[in-house]
């Protein structure tokens, strides 16, 4: 691919990179909405389970009424009796320890207050609506993850929509981002793909800058982080896996397929063993959405929870020293040097999944072409 310098210096190439800037703009709409669509499987699934959960509980709860009302008036002479002896040793205990009370008390309070402490910064939905440890399907805290990688990719959309109308034969700043990014990606998968490259750089493209948009987002006050749930990453590490398999069945055949996953034997040996490759190329294929998708979550989580903490310890410290209150909030910033660490390492991790991702695509094209 020619290089914006080159372009410039009239050695410019419109069929070969505009053509491929254009297919990785106009691609977005079509891969973005393939992975936004993935994400409602997880909260639809939990949907299911909790209805089916609800059934279970009610016909348990009629069951454990008709028992107490069965046993409810033998039980009555013996229940009060207690009733009164507990009021008895109540009363002696708090005459003994009228401080024990308060103290058991305080310390599930501080039980409670720990566990429904928030692990990373607020964004605005947790503003606006508040926080909760354990949303529902019906708060809006259970959607959020969703809803925050639907706007990482309709900003996408309209940014690329937006850069495919204004395209000019010298190009603005937006233009010579999106045609730096396209070269960088073009030059990463070419080592790979060979050339396979123009033909998987929309979809790898994409990939990479929904992912990167994604892990950024969660350093920007405001927002968060998507990849920090498991179900968006498992999603994106789901259409990689099905992409793929699809990929291989597509060139090589479905025998062709079948013998890439015993192995390609070509000799007797080779048949001899195909009974124990077919297990580990199995387990193998399965395994890399799982490492996809649980390597991009618990970096990204790392970021946001180590982000977290040192905000917590610069408040902690300007509020010791009386510089901080509950409702003006001032801290030392500890976490600006973490912040800039954060944008490079959530660069690096969509690197690292887009090339994963790359070469899973490769080892599925005939081995004679892939190199």
């Amino acid at each position: 691919m020619a290089s914006i310098g080159l372009q410039l210096k009239n050695n410019y190439q419109p069929d070969h990179s505009s053509a491929t800037t254009q297919r990785l703009l106009m691609s977005l709409l079509m891969s973005v909405s393939l992975i936004l669509g993935l994400l409602l499987v997880a909260p639809l699934s939990s949907f299911a389970e909790s209805d089916s959960s609800a059934a279970v509980s009610s016909q348990n709860s009629a069951d454990i009424s008709t028992l107490e009302t069965t046993h409810e008036k033998t039980n009555e002479k013996a229940d009060t009796e207690t009733a009164d002896h507990s009021a008895i040793t109540k009363s002696e205990s708090a005459h003994d320890d009228p401080h024990a009370t308060e103290g058991g008390s305080h310390g599930e309070h501080e039980k409670n207050d720990a566990h429904d402490a928030p692990k990373e910064m607020a964004n605005l939905m947790t503003l606006i609506f508040g926080h909760k440890e354990n949303p529902t399907i019906t708060d809006i805290q259970y959607w959020e993850n969703v809803i925050f990688a639907f706007f990482a990719g309709i900003l996408l959309v309209l940014g690329a929509r937006a850069l495919y109308r204004k395209r000019k034969m010298i190009p603005s700043r937006g233009q010579m981002v999106a045609e730096l990014i396209v070269e960088y990606l073009y030059d990463l998968f070419h080592g790979i793909l060979g050339k396979h490259t123009k033909r998987f750089l929309p979809f790898l493209g994409t990939l990479f800058v929904y992912i990167l948009t994604m892990n950024v987002m969660g350093i920007i006050p405001g927002l968060k982080s998507a990849t920090t749930s498991i179900n968006i990453t498992a999603s994106m590490a789901l259409l990689v896996f099905f992409y793929s398999q699809y990929i291989g069945f597509k060139e090589l055949g479905p025998k062709g397929w079948l013998m890439h996953l015993m192995g390609d034997p070509k000799d007797a040996i080779g048949w001899a063993i195909v009974p124990l490759m077919l297990p580990i190329h199995l387990i193998g294929e399965l395994a890399k959405p799982f490492s996809l998708a649980m390597r991009l979550f618990g970096n990204i989580t790392g970021e946001d929870i180590l982000i977290f903490s040192f905000v917590g310890l610069g408040m902690m410290i300007m509020s010791g020293i009386g510089l901080s209150s509950e409702w003006f909030g001032v801290g030392i910033p500890l976490n600006v040097p973490f912040v800039l660490m954060a944008l490079m390492f959530s660069t690096i991790q969509a690197i690292v999944f887009t090339v994963l991702s790359t070469i899973y695509l490769s080892l599925m094209l005939p081995h004679e072409e892939a190199h």
